[in-house]
């Protein structure tokens, strides 16, 4: 269900819209708190870093205005191309925004990831508003002095305390962005949530799988790719997609014994994209073995990111 907050809407019935970046170190809950405000899974999570490869939009409409939001890749020390493309998007998604959230995990504390990041935001002149999530899991002492400690950064127009597992103080900080954004005309229809293809939607939702159920290193030396979209006379919709590995034997650990992880794997995402898509989904999962993916142009231009960076 889409999530809906009243807005402070001007009287001549104007409306509203602008970009908001989410940014943070890696598993902060960058997605999950895009998914909350939207009221719907535009992101995928997992409790695994860098699980978000390349920029999400989330959209949500609070009174008049559109709060188009900027899901990033977490912002870490890059060492490989996939790392800098990453990187390189979730800065992208904060060049031109017209207001920045940072999101700091309230228990992890200020990493040196948040560091790096509030040391950027001050070179470009940059405010943002400071938010502090999982408040659930600390204390109001521990958090008093968490907040003081990033108000000495100075680049902080506001704080919020939240937590976006549960929603708690989220639609605070949506109707405070809505009322922030700049006049002007919605740049999305009003029932569009995200602007991810269906496609790249669903090759997400299995990737968001995987991650779930492979352990270690494993679900970052893969990559998923919806080869064909075929809509049925019956209503539903037949998903054929490819779980790319990176080394050979990667493909009987994906499998599983005698099928069983994968089929796992695809129950699970097939339930998430019924869900999502409303309608029956048929959903048939290809494992293959293609070395060095991650040097792939194509793969990059599926996944909106540079390669170049």
């Amino acid at each position: 269900m889409r999530n809906e907050v009243a807005g402070s809407i001007g009287e001549d019935g104007s409306t509203r819209c602008g970009f908001v970046a989410v940014l943070g170190s890696p598993n902060v809950g960058k997605s999950t708190l895009v998914n909350r405000f939207v009221g719907a899974k535009v992101a995928i999570v997992s409790p695994k870093v860098q699980t978000t490869r390349s920029r999400v939009l989330g959209i949500v409409i609070v009174g008049t205005t559109q709060v188009v939001l900027v899901d990033t890749p977490g912002i870490f020390v890059p060492r490989r191309r996939l790392d800098r493309a990453m990187v390189a998007a979730a800065w992208s998604g904060a060049t031109d925004a017209d207001e920045i959230l940072l999101l700091v995990d309230s228990e992890r504390g200020v990493d040196t990831d948040t560091l790096r990041i509030i040391e950027q935001l001050k070179s470009w002149r940059r405010r943002a508003i400071l938010v502090l999530n999982k408040v659930d899991l600390v204390s109001k002492p521990e958090l008093l002095v968490l907040t003081a400690e990033l108000a000495k950064e100075q680049i902080f127009s506001d704080t919020f305390m939240i937590c976006a597992e549960t929603g708690d103080g989220v639609n605070d900080l949506l109707s405070t962005l809505a009322v922030r954004l700049p006049g002007g005309p919605w740049l999305y229809p009003a029932d569009q949530i995200s602007d991810m293809p269906s496609r790249l939607f669903a090759a997400e939702i299995t990737r968001e799988k995987l991650y779930l159920q492979l352990q270690q290193e494993l679900p970052y030396a893969c990559t998923v790719e919806t080869e064909k979209w075929t809509d049925q006379d019956d209503g539903s919709v037949r998903i054929d997609q490819v779980i790319y590995v990176e080394r050979s034997g990667h493909k009987g650990i994906v499998v599983g014994k005698s099928g069983a992880r994968i089929k796992r794997i695809g129950e699970a995402a097939r339930t998430d994209l019924e869900r999502h898509l409303e309608r029956r989904v048929h959903l048939f999962l290809f494992v293959k073995y293609r070395e060095n993916w991650k040097n792939d142009p194509e793969r990059y231009r599926d996944l909106g990111l540079d390669f170049d960076a």
